[in-house]
């Protein structure tokens, strides 16, 4: 199934009610088809699967979808980058940051946080120096954000220097979107070391909202 078969099913099953509210729901950031993600879900479903297969990663078609004003094209290829994760190679970094910084908002970030840049820098540790580390200090939130919680899946491979690091250097702000992904990003964490979090909220400065989500499982 071609991408473009995906596109023309998509405009055809346009709800202007659905996407009124849909767009609202976004804070008016992003225009909307009105697609329920059940529904967006099952249309794009042989398009994802064939992707699957593919054994590449077409990033001309990535940054066509993320060019296309409807939000339901920039789901699509993150559910595409999604399915050929694993394939993502170092230099590819650059092109996850583009994505991340444009067109931004949470419903985008944290899935190229959490998902794609994740299974980058376990793949190639080195980023996390030479890309994430200067993410965390960047001044753009969506940046910062994205290098709190990248090893949101990480569990016990969680590198608590890395996390705590990339914490400090935000801990002052009083951006919600850097607060409250300090929180999850502890709070995440806390399933898996409960004590190291404990310590960490005891001995550092955080805003309220970080702590209160933080603290939630401890």
């Amino acid at each position: 199934m071609m991408y473009k078969e995906v596109m023309a099913a998509f405009y055809e099953h346009r709800d202007g009610e659905k996407a009124e509210k849909m767009a609202a729901y976004m804070k008016g950031n992003f225009p909307f088809l009105g697609i329920t993600k059940k529904d967006r879900l099952s249309l794009q479903s042989a398009f994802i699967s064939q992707a699957k297969n593919s054994g590449t990663i077409d990033w001309e078609l990535v940054f066509h979808l993320w060019a296309l004003p409807e939000r339901e094209f920039q789901y699509l290829a993150l559910d595409y980058l999604l399915v050929l994760r694993t394939l993502l190679q170092e230099e590819d970094i650059g092109k996850l940051k583009t994505l991340i910084t444009t067109k931004a908002w949470w419903d985008t970030v944290d899935g190229l946080a959490g998902n794609m840049t994740g299974t980058l820098c376990a793949k190639f540790p080195g980023i996390v120096e030479n890309q994430l580390l200067q993410w965390a200090e960047s001044g753009n939130i969506w940046l910062v954000r994205a290098a709190i919680i990248f090893q949101l899946k990480y569990k016990e491979k969680t590198d608590t220097e890395i996390l705590g690091r990339v914490i400090e250097k935000n801990s002052n702000t009083k951006e919600f979107f850097i607060n409250k992904a300090i929180g999850w990003a502890l709070r995440e964490y806390s399933k898996t070391n409960r004590v190291w979090v404990k310590t960490f909220i005891e001995n550092h400065s955080l805003p309220a909202l970080a702590v209160r989500e933080g603290s939630k499982y401890i």
